[in-house]
């Protein structure tokens, strides 16, 4: 029997929502099978990041020669600092039929949905502006001018909730894995996703 085509699940928002906590709650769900693909970025690694997990950590310079050599999906520039998406992993993986996951910043998913329309996008968001620049805050790691710059790209970000399929509010890290985890199982059962499918095995046209 033909492979179903695996699932490209996109996770985004904006700064200091908690994709990256979000994200590994759902990972550490027994139930899921999901292969993350991890993004490659030029920011220095913060405390309890492991290159190879959370990212893969290059130079500024080794970067634009993975960008000059179109070994990614996508990239972006985030307040001095380069991410981006390796293509090749996944583009493989979704031909062998296995759902990817990605943990991007709003611009690479603008690009990544350029790209890979038929990708199930996911916006996270938070409770609250104070909310979010609280969560900013409690990581001990931007200076004030920073903090500043990330709330007003926060702001912009938010404006871009148009371009995803659905919107999930981050309240309660273990409600937003339960969310996201039932959006999955609808999008697999979307008619145009398995009507092809269906229809040769009950042979019907």
């Amino acid at each position: 029997m033909e492979t179903e085509k695996g699932l490209l699940i996109v996770l985004s928002g904006p700064s200091g929502v908690g994709k990256g906590t979000v994200r590994k709650a759902i990972f550490s769900e027994p139930d899921i099978q999901f292969e993350y693909s991890i993004s490659v970025t030029s920011r220095k690694m913060r405390p309890g990041e492991v290159d190879g997990v959370d990212y893969f950590f290059k130079t500024r310079d080794e970067f634009e020669t993975m960008i000059k050599n179109d070994e990614l999906l996508e990239y972006t520039e985030y307040v001095g600092n380069y991410y981006g998406t390796p293509v090749d992993y996944v583009k493989k993986t979704l031909n062998e039929g296995k759902d990817v996951f990605l943990e991007i910043e709003v611009e690479g998913a603008k690009q990544v949905r350029n790209k890979f329309p038929d990708g199930l996008f996911i916006f996270l968001i938070p409770p609250s502006l104070s909310e979010l620049e609280n969560r900013i805050k409690t990581r001990g790691t931007e200076t004030d001018d920073l903090i500043r710059s990330r709330m007003t790209v926060a702001k912009n970000e938010l404006k871009m909730m148009n371009l995803y399929d659905y919107v999930v509010e981050n309240d309660k890290v273990e409600h937003a894995v339960e969310k996201i985890k039932a959006i999955v199982i609808a999008e697999h059962c979307r008619r145009n996703r398995v009507e092809k499918r269906f229809k040769k095995i009950l042979g019907v046209d």
